[in-house]
């Protein structure tokens, strides 16, 4: 297969391509963001710098001022009674002690180079360039998320290696060209974070690492961590009792009534399970392995991450003998001479995925083209639309008066599929970013419910979707259709196209797709949701032989 050459808006909105100060209360919902993070950063440490720089001329003055008075006091004062005679002596010491004492003190030099520190960070904060706590959690959310869908082992990203476990054996699934291990402070706030969503699962597993490395190599406490060693057996401990390992609870708390025997709520907490391990002791075959919580919204779990997992290596899929690869020209004439590479992945849905649809520059351009008006995502809620933790990205829309680009764009995807692409018949061009871990889980791209945004067009429902790939990733990210169970890895350039209804207008249920988590890159694509009505005379006989 050709594959293997390498493994709603409302009709109201205008994108103004123009220079704007980004928002960054979502960062974490677009990897753009999050690399524009690091000329704020930037320009903090060119603050630092200064203070540093004034910092040390401060004190390089306070150690030539303990360099004069110790010399007089080992040299002079130590010496002959007479030197006191000198009345130039006796005047000396008496200025110092009333005048130069008191200038040092009571300098304001230190006060002033550490406000005009903090007035350098105030003014990037005022800019809007600094994440929010949202994003600390978002981002915590996404490697949780990443730890879930790849089955990743925290102790290898605490190292900074993407792990599973393989038969008994950590395995590395990617081998990052540039990557940092996590601190215990770092892991502490991922446990955190999941703490206080009461998901004691994740919890557990990241504040055992934030406990381990606070401990250091020798296990024992440091005095520089100690107020966050603290809080993390803490945490440690509420946890395994919330998931029912009340003796490693018990244990974790002594610890810590030994290093603090003044706190009350720790002593409360060990006289409470001394009591239940009394009332209801512990059986020696009791598995007291941590479990992941079954999920009750998301009930095709198991299948989205298997096909998020295999990143679209499903041979028994791609065997298929009436699946085939060809050079396609939709007999066209405007595709005569230029056919495109096409591969049918599946029949049923009907999936094809176009090979080098668009150039490199081109995919450049829509994505410069998009950064302006990137807005978090939203879906479907009811009639109105909504951000979801199930969608972390950002999305713009392009009309075909932002540049030629878009209009040649939409005349290629006319050529393809036979269809009229032009609003109102297809929606404008949606250029999506994705976040930290970012995903969008199973779900349709048509409508099933009278009451969604979709129909705000009078156009009928969703009838195809044309999406485009505008950029490559490392690992993750893949499209997977869970029904038909496979999944499609990020192709540079590429575009898959399917039809999401049936002929009698229904919705077809096995186009149920995901958007797999990125693990390691900067994925973009575009979507081009191409409506029913318009479509009359345009849309010949289907391709999809099943038909």
């Amino acid at each position: 297969m050709l594959y293997y050459f390498k493994s709603i808006y409302s009709a109201c909105v205008v994108i103004r391509v123009i220079l704007m100060p980004l928002s960054f209360g979502e960062m974490y919902t677009s990897l753009l963001n999050v690399k524009q993070a690091i000329n704020v950063e930037r320009q903090l440490i060119d603050h630092l710098e200064t203070y540093i720089e004034h910092e040390s001329e401060r004190l390089e003055d306070i150690k030539r001022f303990y360099a004069k008075v110790s010399d007089l006091h080992s040299e002079v004062y130590s010496g002959p009674s007479a030197a006191m005679a000198n009345p130039l002596v006796a005047f000396t010491l008496i200025k110092r002690l009333q005048s130069e004492w008191l200038n040092l003190i009571y300098s304001d030099e230190a006060q002033e180079n550490t406000q005009d520190f903090r007035s350098g960070y105030e003014e990037v904060e005022k800019e809007g360039s600094l994440p929010k706590l949202e994003d600390l959690q978002g981002a915590a959310k996404g490697l949780m998320r990443l730890q879930d869908v790849y089955a990743l082992q925290v102790g290898g990203l605490v190292r900074g290696h993407f792990q599973r476990i393989t038969d008994g054996n950590p395995i590395d699934i990617y081998s990052p060209t540039v990557s940092v291990p996590l601190s215990g402070d770092d892991c502490f706030l991922v446990g955190k974070v999941a703490y206080e969503l009461e998901d004691y699962y994740h919890s557990v597993q990241w504040l055992e690492e934030s406990v381990r490395l606070f401990r250091g190599a020798g296990g024992e406490w440091s005095p520089e961590n100690e107020g966050t060693l603290e809080d993390a057996l803490d945490h440690l401990a509420f946890s395994h009792f919330k998931t029912g390992n009340i003796s490693y609870a018990l244990s974790l708390s002594q610890e810590l009534l030994n290093h603090d025997p003044m706190n009350g709520r720790v002593l409360k907490n060990v006289q409470k399970y001394e009591r239940l391990l009394v009332d209801s002791p512990p059986l020696l075959s009791t598995d007291t392995g941590l479990k992941r919580p079954n999920t009750t919204y998301l009930r095709t779990r198991n299948t989205y991450e298997r096909l998020c997992r295999t990143q679209g290596t499903q041979p028994t899929h791609y065997e298929n003998p009436r699946l085939f690869c060809d050079y396609f020209n939709n007999d066209n004439p405007g595709l005569l001479l230029q056919p495109i590479r096409r591969e049918v992945l599946s029949l049923q849905p009907y999936v094809v995925l176009y090979h080098s649809f668009i150039t490199d520059s081109e995919a450049e351009s829509i994505r410069e083209l998009a950064q302006t008006g990137l807005r978090r995502s939203v879906v479907a809620s009811g009639e109105e639309q909504a951000t979801a933790e199930y969608r972390i990205s950002k999305s713009a829309w392009l009309k075909e008066t932002a540049h030629p680009i878009i209009g040649r764009l939409d005349q290629r995807i006319a050529l393809l599929t036979s269809l009229n692409v032009q609003p109102p018949y297809a929606e404008y061009l949606q250029v999506v970013n994705y976040g930290i871990g970012g995903h969008y889980e199973p779900h349709f791209d048509h409508a099933t419910s009278a009451s969604s945004p979709l129909f705000r067009l009078n156009t009928g429902n969703r009838v195809a979707t044309f999406m485009i790939y505008l950029s490559t990733v490392d690992a993750g990210g893949s499209t997977a259709f869970i029904h038909a169970n496979f999944s499609v890895p990020v192709l540079e350039n590429a575009a898959l196209f399917w039809w999401n209804l049936h002929r009698n207008g229904q919705g077809d249920g096995d186009t149920l797709h995901a958007g797999c988590p990125v693990l390691v890159g900067d994925k973009w694509v575009a979507n081009k949701w191409i409506h029913e009505y318009g479509q009359e005379f345009q849309r010949r006989c289907s391709p999809n032989p099943e038909e």
